[in-house]
């Protein structure tokens, strides 16, 4: 069994990295949609009969109709290559198996210290356990993730060299010192909301699948298909739900990884952002955002159980 939860567990973090390849274009595009230059650069923005023809101004609200979904990814075709749909995908296959294991040892670990503090296993328990697995996750991983979005906002031409991974990240270190790797990470600190959110929900209902399973007239003592089949469906029921109420946070951490922006901290960007777009604003890249993470989330999650139950098989 053990050995089999090490092939699982190495399973695992090859689909961590075949899932980062795969969802990157989804994740360039999100990151794309969230930056203020969709909105002030003439290549993404849409024209429909305008006086100056630099795009649709909203009746009343003075500010330009950003682009949709397959408008920036049209134009990302056009003007820049298939190739940049996969900008920032070094320093993703770098920091996915990392931060996944940080992750779950934080949480573990939190989890069982917090059991002795609180009622065991009760929501207070859960959302503790995930808020300091996300805060140490974030702290050690942000300068990853920042060199991985200045990646992405990078829009250059076809046929112009564009910055690798080790290039963006000397740029940042000359321009802007150590600092300028954690630029976000207070954006980061507030989307912790998120994880807590979406594990409070993925307990509740594990626990009342496991309920159901062992009040039900036919229950089995050992799991089996359908049970991590349910698991699969509650992670993908609660990112789902947990990315749509803490999304504004993502929006706000895009802008204030910026270079050269006029985006300097949480709640100064935050106000810029609603003052000059609006609230929609704050959704820009959502949808992208739920596509990619979703599946994602139900596999991880998922998977991770599975790999407890068999090391508390081997245990025993």
């Amino acid at each position: 069994v053990t050995h089999l939860s090490a092939n699982i567990l190495h399973l695992w973090l090859c689909s961590g990295t075949v899932g980062a390849i795969v969802t990157c274009p989804l994740e360039v595009l999100k990151t794309r949609l969230q930056s203020s230059g969709i909105t002030l650069r003439p290549m993404f923005q849409v024209q429909l009969g305008t006086l100056n023809g630099t795009g649709v101004i909203r009746p009343g609200s003075g500010t330009i109709t950003p682009p949709g979904l397959l408008q920036v990814l049209r134009s990302i075709l056009e003007k820049e290559g298939p190739r940049s749909l996969f900008r920032g995908l070094g320093p993703n296959l770098v920091g996915v198996a990392p931060s996944r294991a940080i992750y779950f040892a934080a949480y573990k670990k939190s989890k069982e210290t917090f059991n002795g503090v609180f009622v065991p296993n009760s929501g207070v328990v859960h959302m503790s356990s995930a808020g300091f697995a996300a805060f140490v996750t974030n702290s050690l991983m942000n300068p990853v993730w920042m060199v991985k979005t200045r990646m992405q906002l990078e829009k250059k031409a076809r046929g112009e060299k564009k910055t690798n991974a080790l290039q963006c990240a000397r740029n940042v270190y000359k321009t802007e010192g150590m600092r300028g790797f954690y630029r976000g990470l207070t954006a980061s600190y507030a989307g912790i909301s998120e994880t807590m959110i979406c594990f409070l929900i993925y307990e509740t209902l594990k626990k009342r699948l496991n309920e159901a399973r062992f009040t039900s007239p036919n229950s089995e003592t050992e799991k089996g298909a359908s049970d991590f089949l349910g698991l699969m469906m509650a992670a993908a029921f609660a990112k789902g739900c947990a990315s749509c109420i803490a999304y504004p946070h993502e929006v706000i951490r895009t802008r204030l990884r910026e270079e050269g922006s006029k985006y300097q901290y949480f709640f100064q960007t935050a106000r810029l952002v609603a003052v000059e777009e609006g609230y929609s604003a704050f959704y820009r890249g959502l949808i992208p955002q739920l596509i990619r993470q979703i599946p994602n989330t139900a596999i991880v999650l998922s998977t991770y159980e599975l790999i407890v139950h068999l090391m508390g098989d081997s245990s025993q």
